[in-house]
């Protein structure tokens, strides 16, 4: 379905102001260098002037107090959320199942689901599951015995929850995602690797979003727990009894290892990572790249590199580095002087008078 705005009803959508003409149509969104006359664009700061001096773009969303635009502009006092609500207006709507229970699904008699779910095609629920109110389950999931899954969830095809994990509201699991797997727990003997029972499960809080092909190991004993309202992307190892705290992020391919402690607030770039039982504190940061924290992270601080340690000392490291090719070409040349000055000494000494 194609959406049209006037500028001024994108920003009332968007909480700016207009400047300019409100009354352009606009139908879409770009970036500012391929926007076209019916689409907005945004910009961040003065850098992007230039960009935005030769954008075709209908109209223009910039930080309050920005200078002039060659189109409409509407002045938000944060872009980044202006532009997540302007991308919801032009959103096609999210494909769900039908309400009600499809007719491939296999559901146990002991399953509960709640007013308003939806159960798509060739789902599996097991025995004593509960599914809450008005929950979205995809084609092709599978929710083992006892898990408990809250109300307004998503689940999209072919996610797996494991036996007894519980996940409450307004959880989105994206496709592919293994949730309460047994983790990585051996011990050595007779010559053979030998499994250790992993009896806990996994605690997803609510608002939590776990990204496709992501895993989340259950625990040993207890639960492992993603707090309230923390974002994982795609490609992240949890391993068995890791905590997170609440409103963390951990971006893609980050490998937790088992029993770390990551506090609230807390933001993980790609690829970062932890080895067993470290603590991650509050607010801190791990730089995107490789960085693993082989030692507790105190709260707030910013860390990289392997092992990680302050960003900026790591950097300058990094910088130290690049100088070597330099540093040793002058080092040749000195030893070389210094050579020239010992052979002239020895020579000058040699001479009697």
């Amino acid at each position: 379905m194609n959406r049209s705005f006037t500028v001024t009803q994108l920003a009332e959508i968007v909480g700016g102001t207009v400047r300019g003409d409100g009354k352009v149509k606009i139908t879409g969104v770009s970036d500012v260098v391929e926007a076209t006359p019916e689409v907005a664009t945004w910009i961040t700061s003065t850098k992007f002037v230039g960009a935005l001096e030769k954008s075709r773009a209908g109209a223009v969303l910039v930080p309050v107090g920005f200078g002039q635009t060659p189109m409409p502009a509407i002045l938000c006092e944060r872009v980044d959320r202006s532009v997540a609500k302007l991308l919801g207006a032009f959103a096609p709507p999210i494909p769900s199942p039908a309400p009600g229970i499809h007719p491939s699904a296999i559901v146990d008699e002991t399953v509960q689901i709640g007013e308003g779910a939806a159960i798509g095609p060739y789902v599996v629920l097991c025995a004593g599951v509960t599914v809450g109110p008005s929950t979205h389950i995809h084609a092709g999931v599978y929710i083992g015995d006892g898990a408990s899954v809250g109300r307004d969830c998503v689940f999209w095809p072919n996610v797996v929850i494991r036996e007894g994990c519980i996940i409450e509201d307004r959880v989105t699991i994206h496709s592919n995602a293994v949730i309460g797997a047994d983790g990585l727990g051996f011990y050595f003997d007779e010559g053979k690797h030998n499994k250790i029972p992993h009896i806990g499960a996994v605690h997803l809080e609510s608002d939590v979003e776990i990204g496709a092909c992501s895993c989340v190991d259950r625990a040993k004993f207890g639960y492992t727990v993603v707090g309230r309202g923390t974002k994982i992307d795609n490609l992240v190892q949890l391993a068995h009894n890791v905590r997170i705290g609440e409103h963390s992020v951990l971006a893609a391919q980050c490998g937790i290892s088992g029993s770390v402690r990551i506090g609230d607030y807390c933001i993980l770039g790609g690829r970062a990572g932890a080895v067993d039982q470290v603590s991650i504190g509050d607010r801190a940061r791990l730089a995107g790249g490789i960085s693993i924290a082989t030692k507790d992270v105190q709260p707030g601080s910013t860390v990289s590199g392997f092992p990680a340690q302050d960003h900026a000392l790591e950097l300058r490291e990094h910088a130290s580095l690049r100088r070597l090719p330099a540093l040793t070409a002058q080092v040749k040349k000195l030893a070389a002087r210094i050579e020239q000055l010992e052979l002239s000494k020895n020579d000058q000494s040699g001479c009697g008078v």
